[in-house]
């Protein structure tokens, strides 16, 4: 049985390597053993949107914290002896106590997101999270994540770039271990980040139309993780059975029986 520290150490290895990690997210305790078992998965990655939808919240918080860490516990307890790092949004109120509370149930990372909040806020809420994780003693993967992208708007790409430099660099001073940009980010914003940053310190989201993983692994990105797309993924697979039993049809014919 592989203890807590030893994952963590695991993950840490795994965000550092010069190889890129691949964590497709899961969202409860069956599409964590599927994505476990399936060759190639070296860690799990959970999505707040993901677990949130599944117990029938919207995204945002919304869910109660003991719920989404209970889902987390479910999550850890399948995977084994692979490492999970856990989507703790912007720590509910109380980063330093909801990363403990993630670190008691196994976790042994996780994304904390800044809201875009003033920047002496989002930095403090990246010292206590790092805080609890000194207090637990593993080598936690903090995951400083910036909605800098995601919240643009209209605003100048290179403000915006900018903004994401600063904070990244901010977070990472701050303890935090990696630094996650969700967006469509194109192959010039990615290599700019990671000049300003360093290799294997920058993570990202796949979405459609994002640079291929051949080049994020050029650039020296870190992590790509997949968020609620996964979800979306295996929901449009159930649409696509629900719409053809409907037209006539029935189940599809390379459907692999994994439950």
């Amino acid at each position: 049985m592989v203890s807590i520290a030893e994952k963590a150490t695991r993950l840490q290895e795994l965000h550092a390597a010069p190889e890129l990690l691949l964590v497709v997210n899961v969202w409860d305790a069956i599409t964590a053993k599927v994505v476990a078992e399936t060759p190639g998965t070296q860690a799990l990655a959970t999505p707040s949107h993901g677990i949130a939808a599944s117990r029938g919240y919207p995204d945002g918080e919304k869910i109660p914290r003991d719920e989404m860490i209970a889902e987390v516990a479910l999550i850890v307890r399948t995977a084994g002896d692979l490492p999970v790092t856990a989507d703790l949004e912007a720590g509910y109120g109380d980063p330093g106590g909801t990363v403990a509370r993630a670190i008691e149930v196994g976790a042994v990372g996780c994304n904390l997101e800044d809201q875009m909040k003033p920047l002496d806020e989002s930095v403090k809420a990246v010292e206590a999270a790092v805080a609890a994780a000194q207090s637990a003693g593993i080598d936690f993967v903090l995951n400083a994540r910036t909605d800098a992208f995601l919240r643009a708007g209209d605003r100048d790409p290179e403000e915006v770039l900018a903004e994401a430099i600063t904070r990244g660099r901010a977070y990472l001073d701050a303890g935090a271990s990696n630094f996650f940009v969700p967006g469509k980010l194109d192959e010039t914003q990615v290599g700019r980040l990671v000049e300003a940053l360093g290799e294997r310190k920058v993570n990202l989201i796949g979405v459609p139309g994002s640079i291929p993983l051949a080049t994020a692994q050029e650039l020296g990105v870190s992590r790509v993780s997949y968020g609620p797309f996964s979800q979306n993924v295996a929901l449009t697979a159930l649409a696509k059975l629900a719409e053809d039993v409907y037209a006539g049809g029935g189940l599809p014919a390379d459907m692999r029986k994994l439950n």
